[in-house]
Formats: C-alpha cells, structure tokens, sequence
C-alpha cells in the first residue's frame, strides 16, 4: 500500500458515524477488496407491491414534509413513524389521519428507530435524520428486509458507501438516495434535451450548493441539538455535493457508460462563522463548545474527470451572502444549457436562445413524466413540485415492479464525494482516485429509462 492510500485511510475512515462525531478509526480501509459484485442492483426491478407501506424514521424539517407529500399518493399505507420528540410523532399521526392511515409512533428511545424496521408488516423505511444516521439506518433497514429512502448525503465515509452497495446487492432491496434536485422541472427538460441529442456530446458540467444558511445553522431550533452546525465545524470540504451532482451526472450518464475517475478539491478559509460562533457564545453557553473550531472554508471548489475523459465541476458555499444557486450547467458539443443564475437559459451558439425560443422548446420537449404528473406536483409542493415528483415517482416504480431512476451506487458515488474532497483540501488538493462501486458494470449499465412508457399508475390525492 502506497503512501497515497495511507494517508487517505487517516483521513476517511470515520467509523459507523453517530451524532457525537466519533474520532476516526484509522483500519478503515479506502476500498473494499477486489471482488465480483454481488448483484447487480443498477435497472433491478423488485417484485410489485400493490400497497407501499412506510415507515418514516425522522420529523424535522424534510421529514415532516415527507410524511405531508407521502399522504397524497394513492397504493400508500402510513404504517410507523418515529422521532425522538413524542410531539412530533403525535404531530405526523394527526395529520395522516384523514386519509386513513393509523400508524403506530415511535419516540423518545434513541434507539426506538430500530423496532420499526424489525417490523415485518413494511415494505420501505424513509429515512429523514441527521447525515451520521443515514447509513447505519439504511444498512439495518435493509438487513430487516425494507427497501430504503435515505436523505443526503447517504453516507458520510467510503466504507459507509460501501456498507450501503453491499448490504443492497446482498439484501436485493433498493437504497435510494432522495436526490429530489434530479426532479426539478429545468433539470428533468435538460436530461430529456440530452437524451434526444440536443447538446451534442455531453463534455463538461458544473454543478453546486450555494445557499446562505448561517441563519440556519446558528438556530438552536432549526436543526435539532444543532447537528448541521457540528458537521460544519469538524470537517472540511464538499460536505454537501449531491443537489449539484446528482442531475448532472444522470445527464452525463455516470454509472452508465462513465465513471468518474480522480477528483480534485480545494477549499478557502472560514472568514465568517467561527466569529459568529464566539459572538453568540459570549451570551449562550450553548455555542461555547464550537468557539475556536476549525469550521469548513466558505467556498469548496472540487473538479472530477471521468473514465471517458469528461469533466465535472461541483461546489460548495453556506456561509457567503449570495443568491442561491446550483448552477446546473451542461455542455456539450452542439449546445449549452443554464439554470442559474434565474432564469434558466439554453444556447446553441455564442448566444442564449430567446425567451421565446426557450419556452417553445420547454413546450415540445417536456418530460414524460412532467406531463404525466408535473400539475399535480406544483399543487402539492416541495421546493416548487420536485420533491413530490421525486416521491410519486418512487412509489409508482415500487407498485409497477420498476428499477428506481437512483440506485445505490449512486447514493454511494455522489455522497463520496464528500470524504474524497476532505482528503484532497487536507493534502494541498492532490488528486484521489474516485472508488467504482460498481465494480466494472458502468461499462454496460443502461441509462435510466424516462420514457413513462411503463408504469404511471398511481394516484394522487390532492
């Protein structure tokens, strides 16, 4: 083992994480072992389920509204729901009561989230906590026979990653990571421009998440026991890559017929929040515990190259005071295409296309399943109607015996991002090889089918 993998080791191999920031355990390795692949869990379709049945495991902020938008779908069955604040669960219990649901609530026991997925009466646990549970949730979940949804990122370590691949390849239970940026209406029309061939070849793409939120993590409210505001002052790199990634790397086919091969990340200093740290901590011990910590620099800039020789630039930035962005920028050999900054915009050439031309494209080339359900969705909400597409979307192919559009090694190769981009900021940002959790079968890995020409069943109650 060359020096290289060594230090990555040191720096990467976090444990099974938990809310307390456990110290690194410096045996976890960067890989695992050369090995066939279990089974390949890309395009698997698990057997038809009628009625889904969830439980959720998380009531913040993403969670609730994931109980809200899942009590709208037709073939749902709200079976458990679990939290530590019994409020919350009594909460969630009264609000899917009018659609019939009668879940069983789960709470105060920090452990409690473990007898819901022992049930034998669920079909998938949906998994809202804070980023150090989502594996080890994920990983029991599918052990006890649960399809899995899982926040981002799903894992905060390579082994994590790989603890997620092998547990659903071993288990054949999906593991989706629920990318709800890769059902933006903008993303979903880009993707669908792509696979027509409007852009030519798809050569570079940049993806980000810059989004101010100091407000947020200094509120003691905001993410319970202040666990955002603990990863931000521990780590240092891309924390959060995937709202970026995820859309562009279905547009560039990651994972299917490219892989991403080293990345290379570099990141600034914190010029912002350590000194909000010491000024709330001067009137609430509560902040004192973050007062001299090394808190993540404000910009992280991190570059990827892939197997076929394309490129991908992902950042990000919570602490400056800018206007939120993802950037979603694709481009190709024959065209361009922009979200940000508002509004979205496409090219052919040396110009954006007109208002006009825009909207007449969006008009003949809208995505199947924004035709299908995109009305509905806005109705419903969710940062516009993508996180309700992404969960419509998620119980139809569960009900239709169809491959989910994420997979594990999706929810494995953007969240590694994370680690890989802390490794390379703390070695003068050197290049790390990026693991393939696929282990070779992105060669012949077919993209995800977005056609709707199968499924589409499944109702909503608005």
């Amino acid at each position: 083992m060359d020096q290289h993998r060594r230090d990555f080791i040191k720096m990467t191999g976090l444990g099974l994480a938990s809310a307390a920031l456990p110290p690194v355990d410096t045996a976890m390795p960067l890989a695992r072992p050369a090995s066939a692949q279990l089974f390949n869990m890309c395009n698997y379709a698990a057997p038809k389920l009628e009625t889904v049945r969830i439980g959720f495991i998380g009531l913040g902020n993403r969670g609730m509204a994931a109980v809200e938008r899942m009590n709208k779908i037709a073939g749902v069955e709200i079976k458990a729901i679990c939290d530590l604040r019994e409020g919350k669960v009594n909460e969630a219990i009264q609000m899917v009561a009018g659609h019939g649901h009668k879940p069983q609530g789960y709470h105060t026991h920090p452990e409690i989230w473990k007898r819901l997925c022992e049930r034998g009466d669920l079909d998938l646990v949906y998994i809202v906590t804070p980023w150090a549970l989502h594996t080890p949730m994920a990983v029991f979940a599918m052990n006890h026979g649960k399809h899995v949804c899982v926040e981002v990122p799903a894992a905060k370590t390579i082994d994590e990653c790989w603890q997620l691949v092998e547990t659903s390849e071993k288990t054949r239970k999906h593991c989706m990571m629920t990318e709800n940026c890769c059902y933006d209406f903008s993303e979903l029309l880009t993707l669908n421009l792509a696979r027509q061939g409007f852009f030519g070849e798809i050569t570079h793409a940049e993806g980000a998440y810059i989004h101010n939120l100091q407000e947020y993590v200094f509120d003691k409210e905001r993410f319970y026991q202040m666990w955002e505001l603990k990863e931000l002052s521990q780590r240092t790199g891309n924390l959060y890559p995937t709202h970026g990634l995820g859309p562009i790397c279905q547009v560039m086919n990651i994972n299917r017929g490219d892989a991403m091969d080293y990345l290379v990340s570099m990141s600034n200093n914190d010029f912002v929040m350590a000194d909000t740290a010491k000024q709330l901590a001067a009137g609430d011990a509560d902040f004192k515990p973050f007062v001299g910590k090394p808190f993540n620099g404000m910009m992280n800039t991190s570059t990827i190259r892939t197997k076929n020789g394309k490129t991908i630039m992902v950042q990000f930035d919570v602490a400056s005071p800018r206007p939120y962005s993802r950037i979603q920028l694709v481009s190709g050999t024959q065209g361009a295409a922009l979200k940000y900054p508002e509004p979205a915009r496409i090219a052919k050439g040396h110009e954006w296309l007109s208002a006009e031309a825009y909207k007449a494209l969006e008009t003949t080339h809208t995505p199947p399943i924004v035709k299908k359900i995109g009305e509905a969705a806005k109705q419903v909400g969710g940062h516009g109607g993508m996180d309700f597409l992404m969960d419509w979307r998620t119980i139809d192919c569960l009900r239709n015996g169809l491959p989910l559009d994420q997979d594990v090694y999706d929810a494995a190769l953007w969240s590694s991002v994370g680690p890989l981009s802390e490794w390379s900021v703390a070695h003068r940002s050197n290049s790390i090889d990026v693991p393939d959790f696929t282990r070779g079968s992105w060669k012949t890995n077919a993209p995800i089918d977005i056609s709707m020409e199968k499924g589409g069943t499944t109702g909503v109650r608005l």
